[in-house]
């Protein structure tokens, strides 16, 4: 008779590991927010149609 293992995937999926940001607590209810990455500056964007845009 052939045994065979079952192999358990991790309880928590990464994502649910990562940490999580509501984009609209970033812009504070607005549509842009920025980011700051050592010393370079970055621009989120909320787009009408409910997208977002990072840029520099």
């Amino acid at each position: 008779m052939m045994m065979t293992r079952e192999i358990k995937p991790d309880a928590t999926p990464a994502a649910e590991r990562l940490p999580q940001y509501s984009a609209e607590d970033l812009t504070k209810g607005g549509n842009m927010a920025q980011i700051v990455l050592g010393d370079q500056v970055y621009f989120l964007r909320i787009t009408r149609a409910g997208k977002l845009i990072l840029t520099k």
